[in-house]
């Protein structure tokens, strides 16, 4: 994976709305076609009024705005919607300057090939890190990280426990740790609750 990392905030008048909005991007009312334009890899959080969408590409960011402007004009709601790229010098969020869109994706595997996967939540961006390294010896599949999360990809459940069982204790504290399916080969954005881990 790059070192870019990319976040589509999505800033709602109501917080009310944040619930409604957050449980579309994971549920069976995102249509098919939007699933597929947002991709297994977009990490999927919220924050009160604030729904966070982190990818690994500007143009995999710019897509997910779209969707998100899509959602939000479906459901009738008002909202501020950024695009912004993590700074890592600075250390901060930051609105890209004349950068353009990537014509191809980062992603050439098959995603019907990894139908489970390993997702594993961290305390620190650092951490985060850590673990795709470890992760990039132990797999032996793709290993992506989006923000304060790293994911494995798995061609079947055991094997996604299997590795998470040889991982558990080499993992900082504080790291959170799931198996999940992809539902019929269709991607789906991970998703998380988040209270104030931006």
């Amino acid at each position: 994976m790059g070192n870019d990392e990319w976040r589509v905030e999505i800033d709602l008048d109501d917080e009310e709305h944040g619930y409604g909005l957050s449980e579309r991007f994971r549920s069976h009312d995102l249509d098919d076609e939007a699933r597929k334009r947002l991709g297994r890899r977009a990490i999927v959080s919220r924050d009160g009024p604030r729904v966070f969408l982190y990818t690994g590409t500007e143009a995999q960011a710019r897509e997910a705005e779209r969707v998100a402007r899509e959602l939000v004009a479906a459901d009738e709601l008002t909202a501020d919607i950024d695009v912004t790229r993590w700074d890592a010098e600075a250390e901060e969020w930051v609105f890209p300057s004349g950068e353009s869109a990537e014509a191809v994706d980062d992603e050439p595997v098959a995603e019907e090939d990894y139908p489970w996967l390993l997702t594993i939540q961290l305390e620190s961006r650092g951490d985060a890190s850590a673990v795709e390294d470890l992760l990039a010896v132990e797999a032996g599949a793709p290993v992506h990280r989006r923000w304060h999360y790293v994911t494995v990809d798995a061609r079947t459940e055991d094997e996604a426990n299997d590795l998470a069982n040889r991982v558990r204790d080499r993992l900082p504290e504080g790291a959170q740790m799931w198996v999940e399916a992809n539902p019929e080969g269709i991607p789906s954005p991970a998703f998380v609750y988040l209270e104030s881990k931006i």
